[in-house]
């Protein structure tokens, strides 16, 4: 939907410069610089909330963090942009809300019937205090997979969009038996962007986006600035640190880089940076960015 310049144009193959943070190649500036102006001028985000994004230590929904992303949100619609969120936290919240940890998928299901309904009141009082609507959309992957299905799903959401209404997208979670499960929502929100043409993916998450490491155990690891044609540096290093509790930068990764290989970028940054999305519309440096690849599609 926008105009901005195309970092696409950029032949990925050849956007190389110099090594960056812990030996991995660093792209050319002007590349780099193009990208954030192209996500900068988005028109249409798809913003994505993980989890840790939305909840407390102790997984009880926390209404701070959700004004924060609610807050980031409203000054990209001051903007003039249109914003679907794709938001993690139904089956934490309910953890939280009856303080029942889930042994069982069955179990998980019903936590998330429980969260999801706290989640969207919680989003609809927050969005109220700038005089916004929301409405709640629940997909499973036959949602995604059948083009009758989703083109439901995209004139659902343009509608909404028309409306002036924010769209927040979650898995069905109640519903969603193995062979339904989208399985997380870096999938899920990757799946919606290009299904309804975003022109930016803004991936929000508890680390400051992709590391030569896990930030949260090494010390020394570094912010990588910029993933396109180190991508197999980059996924190296993701999958040779994604341990424990920091696997779901994997998802996050193979996420924004399909996002990116339909010509759109992608970013991976902290939702504790103090107006990220801001900074994002501002073309600042922010969070690790994907380059938007022209011509490429695996779809």
């Amino acid at each position: 939907m926008s105009d901005a310049p195309d970092a696409g144009d950029v032949d990925d193959a050849t956007a190389v410069d110099t090594d960056d943070a812990g030996g991995v190649t660093a792209l050319d500036a002007d590349a780099v610089t193009a990208a954030r102006q192209q996500a900068a001028a988005a028109d249409r985000v798809v913003v994505k909330a993980g989890t840790n994004s939305l909840t407390d230590d102790e997984s009880n929904l926390s209404l701070s963090k959700l004004h924060k992303l609610v807050d980031d949100i409203t000054d990209l619609r001051d903007r003039g942009k249109q914003v679907v969120l794709v938001s993690s936290g139904a089956v934490g919240a309910g953890i939280g809300r009856i303080g029942y940890e889930s042994d069982t998928i069955e179990e998980s299901q019903a936590l998330s019937t429980i969260g999801q309904s706290q989640l969207m009141t919680a989003y609809s009082e927050s969005f109220a205090r700038y005089d916004t609507k929301v409405a709640q959309i629940l997909l499973t992957q036959h949602d995604l997979d059948n083009p009758d299905r989703f083109t439901n799903v995209r004139n659902t959401i343009e509608t909404l969009l028309e409306w002036g209404v924010v769209p927040i997208v979650n898995e069905n979670d109640a519903i969603a038996t193995e062979e339904l499960r989208i399985g997380d929502n870096d999938r899920l929100s990757s799946s919606v962007a290009i299904g309804i043409d975003g022109d930016l993916l803004v991936t929000l998450t508890d680390v400051g986006g992709v590391y030569t490491g896990n930030p949260k155990t090494d010390a020394d690891a570094e912010l990588i600035d910029a993933v396109g044609a180190n991508y197999d540096q980059v996924q190296t290093i993701v999958d040779e640190s994604s341990t424990g509790g920091f696997g779901g930068i994997q998802t996050k990764v193979e996420g924004a880089r399909r996002v990116s290989e339909h010509g759109t970028p992608a970013i991976i940054a902290a939702s504790t940076e103090p107006d990220v999305l801001a900074k994002i519309a501002d073309g600042e440096t922010v969070g690790t960015i994907f380059l938007p690849i022209n011509g490429v599609d695996n779809e």
